[in-house]
C-alpha cells in the first residue's frame, strides 16, 4: 500500500495532509525518511512526527441517504458537513459528492483504494437519479438528454458534450436518468441548457448499491454480498 493511503487509512489524517508530511520529511519508514509514493509492507514501522502509526485493516463501507442541506465535505469547519452529521466513530470520507441542494445515496468509506476506481468515468460505473423539473417533459427533452447536451465547462473554459445516457419519463415532470460520468452539477446544467429548472434531484443507485427504503438522514453498513459484488465490478480483490 502506498504510504499516503497507509497513513490515511489509519485515521491519522487525510491523504493530502499525509503527502504534506512526507514532502516535509516528517514521515519515516523503518527509521528512514519516506518518499512520496513509497510502498509500505505489513512488517514496516511507519512514524509521523515521531508517532508510530497503526494501520487499521478493517475497511468500512457505508450507504447514506443524504438530506438536502448537508455538504459532502470532510472539512468540519463547514456547518452541516457530512462527517459531523453522520457522527461515525472512525475516520471515513465520502466517495464523490452530491450537491448541497441534492439528496439521496452517497457512499462513505475508509478505504482509499476504491475511490478513484468508482469515480473514474472511463470505468462506466452507472448512477441512477430521479429528477423533478419545473415544466412538462416531452419527447424532445428525453431524446436530447439521452444523446448528450452541450454545456459549458468553467474549469477548462470551454464547452463539452455530455456522454450519451439512459433517460426515462416517470410522469409529466419527473424522469429517471442513468449517468456514467460525474461533471459538476451535470444534471442541473443539462436541464438548464434545454430551458428546464431542477426542482428536486435524488440519487437512488451507485453501481450495485441501491438506496431502496433507507430513510432520509439514515445510514447503514453495506452488507458482505454488496461489497463482494461491488469489488467484482471494480475488479478489486478483498
Amino acid at each position: 500500500m502506498r504510504i499516503n493511503n497507509y497513513i490515511s487509512s489509519s485515521g491519522y489524517c487525510s491523504r493530502r495532509k499525509a503527502d504534506e508530511y512526507i514532502k516535509n520529511g516528517k514521515v519515516k519508514i523503518n527509521g528512514l525518511k519516506a518518499d512520496i509514493g513509497q510502498n509500505v509492507n505489513d512488517d514496516d514501522i511507519v512514524e509521523v512526527l515521531g508517532k508510530i502509526i497503526v494501520f487499521k485493516n478493517i475497511p468500512v463501507y457505508i450507504s447514506f441517504n443524504k438530506p438536502i442541506g448537508i455538504t459532502c465535505t470532510t472539512d468540519r469547519k463547514i456547518n452541516g458537513n457530512i462527517i459531523d452529521f453522520i457522527g461515525y466513530k472512525e475516520r471515513i470520507f465520502p466517495i464523490g459528492r452530491l450537491d448541497k441542494d441534492s439528496e439521496g445515496l452517497i457512499l462513505l468509506t475508509n478505504d482509499g483504494n476504491i475511490v478513484n476506481e468508482i469515480l473514474r468515468s472511463s470505468n462506466n460505473h452507472e448512477k441512477d437519479y430521479v429528477v423533478t423539473v419545473d415544466k412538462n417533459i416531452d419527447t424532445n427533452f428525453i431524446n436530447d438528454m439521452s444523446n448528450g447536451i452541450k454545456i459549458f465547462n468553467p474549469v477548462r473554459n470551454e464547452y463539452t458534450i455530455t456522454k450519451k445516457c439512459k433517460v426515462a419519463k416517470i410522469n409529466n415532470n419527473v424522469f429517471k436518468i442513468t449517468l456514467t460520468q460525474g461533471l459538476n452539477r451535470q444534471i442541473r446544467r443539462m436541464c438548464n441548457s434545454l430551458g428546464y429548472n431542477v426542482i428536486n434531484l435524488k440519487r437512488i443507485r451507485l453501481m450495485n448499491i441501491e438506496l431502496k427504503n433507507l430513510p432520509t438522514g439514515s445510514w447503514r453498513h453495506i452488507n458482505k454480498i454488496e461489497i463482494k459484488n461491488m469489488m467484482d465490478l471494480l475488479k478489486i480483490i478483498k
